[in-house]
């Protein structure tokens, strides 16, 4: 149900007064205002008051409006048929109706056609609405009395094809929602005449192209949805004209590639990319320095340049959840300083930079979850001056000394952090599925596996707290010396050894006892 339509129904029962004179079947909740929704309504009433400025007929079992149906009511200014079963209108069923200027024929799986002149008495109509019926086609002409026409809706119906220059005398029209029909092909004649046009919805249709005349007679537009289509490619410079476009939406489409060229190279003025559901792996967004919302998710991305958002310094909302990155260069969010969105949830990350969010200091909400993270580097959340909504469950945390920093940002963030309860370790197998917040930092121990120490040698290696403790096990007549390292802040190293040295007369007794028994 349309929103508007729903607030005027709210406030309908707020003020329902008495009237005597209500027609049969039918609520008068003001003077100016009747609604009748009654399943067993097959007719419409007959007594509605010259008062009567708005009728709203809902559900009812009304087929047919005949040319005499509403000329009692000359009146009319707002009519709305809604979720009913019309099959047919009469050509002139609204010709007394010259005052109308909201009309809507919505919800009527049955009506699939409309007469020419249906609209021919409607010259104040502002808003027209004929959406989730099963219109086939629209005849040519059909519009052309409605020129003060604002709101044009035909959206989900069966429309495969619109005639050249059917809304050439709609040079009033602000929105046209022509989404979820069968519509594949659309040139610049088909909206020849639209001057003033600022929204156009032509989602889920099966446009299959869009070439660079498209939009040569809307050149007005501030909005343009073509999400769930069939568009494979986007010629150059094919929004070039769209010079005011502020939103554009191509989600679920089949593009493998899309660049600045689409806007001819120019810097536009455009603030909402929706690119979600393509098949992207190439990306160039130059030209885009207006943006604040850009949405990549689920596409084939898999590696991504360092300068790829350089450009973007309005940048406030950034989506790339759902592709296949596996790393991220560290200054590619360099000078993103408005941003405060970040979801790279549901990729294959398996390391970030330390200073990957460096000029990130506003940022309110990061995603990472469902990632192959086994640690974060120190000082990764270190430069946020607000504390930001965090997710990073959904990752193998490999729960060894390396995890002290993201173990302590943890508790003291814990807040901040959401589905907390579901960070959990993957690694080692002593602490596998157990959440990070319910182990102590003394339980991340680190051990240097057997097969990394040369010869039969074996070390083991453990941290806790402040302390280092290296352990060997070493056979009586093998040598061994340890190093330990000491680096300063200033790049000076002090270095200690310990050496085992083996007792060379015993183990050289042994080994010639040994040879004389052999």
């Amino acid at each position: 149900m349309d929103r508007q339509l729903g607030r005027t129904l709210l406030v309908l029962l707020l003020c329902r007064i008495g009237n005597s004179t209500c027609p049969y079947k039918c609520q008068c909740f003001t003077e100016l205002q009747v609604l009748c929704a009654d399943e067993r309504m097959s007719t419409l009433p007959r007594d509605i008051s010259r008062q009567v400025r708005e009728v709203i007929i809902m559900t009812s079992s009304l087929e047919y409006l005949f040319s005499h149906s509403l000329m009692e009511s000359p009146q009319l200014t707002k009519l709305i048929f809604l979720n009913n079963a019309l099959t047919s209108i009469h050509m002139s069923a609204f010709e007394h109706l010259t005052e109308l200027l909201e009309l809507e024929l919505s919800g009527n799986p049955q009506l699939d056609h409309l007469y020419l002149g249906t609209f021919s008495k409607q010259e104040k109509l502002t808003k027209l609405l004929l959406n989730y019926n099963s219109l086939q086609t629209i005849l040519p002409g059909l519009f052309h009395p409605l020129t003060q026409l604002e709101i044009l809706q035909m959206r989900s119906n069966l429309l495969s094809d619109l005639p050249l220059f059917l809304f050439q005398n709609l040079g009033s029209l602000r929105v046209l929602d022509l989404s979820q029909n069968r519509i594949q092909e659309v040139t610049g004649e088909t909206f020849s005449g639209l001057a003033s046009l600022e929204i156009l919805k032509m989602g889920n249709n099966l446009i299959g192209n869009l070439t660079s005349d498209t939009f040569h007679n809307i050149s007005q537009l501030t909005e343009l949805h073509l999400e769930w289509n069939g568009i494979a490619q986007l010629d150059d410079a094919v929004f070039s004209v769209l010079t005011n476009l502020s939103v554009l939406n191509l989600r679920g489409n089949r593009l493998t590639a899309f660049t600045n060229k689409v806007f001819g190279g120019e810097p536009t003025n455009l603030k909402e990319l929706n690119l979600k559901g393509n098949r992207l792996t190439e990306l160039s967004l130059d030209s885009l320095s207006s943006l604040t919302v850009l949405t990549l998710s689920d596409n084939q991305l898999s590696s991504l340049t360092e300068n790829l958002f350089r450009n973007l310094t309005s940048l406030e909302s950034l989506d790339m959840s759902g592709n296949q990155l596996t790393s991220l260069p560290e200054g590619i969010f360099k000078d993103l300083l408005s941003i405060e969105v970040i979801n790279l949830h549901n990729n294959n990350l398996t390391e970030l930079d330390s200073k990957l969010f460096q000029d990130q200091i506003l940022l309110k909400r990061l995603y990472l979850s469902h990632n192959q993270l086994e640690t974060l580097r120190l000082g990764l959340f270190d430069h946020f001056i607000l504390r930001p909504k965090v997710r990073l469950h959904g990752n193998p945390w490999r729960c060894e000394c390396q995890l002290w920093y993201l173990h302590e940002w943890l508790m003291q963030n814990l807040q901040d952090v959401e589905l907390s309860d579901l960070v959990a370790c993957e690694r080692p197998d002593s602490l596998r599925k157990q959440t990070l917040v319910s182990i102590s930092r003394d339980q991340l121990v680190c051990h240097l596996p057997v097969d990394r120490m040369p010869g039969p040698n074996s070390c083991s290696l453990q941290v806790s707290n402040d302390t280092v403790v290296v352990r060997c096990s070493v056979e009586k007549c093998s040598p061994l010396t340890v190093k330990v390292q000491f680096q300063e802040e200033n790049g000076d190293v002090r270095e200690h050894i310990l050496e085992k040295e083996s007792d060379k007369a015993q183990c050289s007794n042994e080994t010639l006892r040994e040879s004389t028994i052999d």
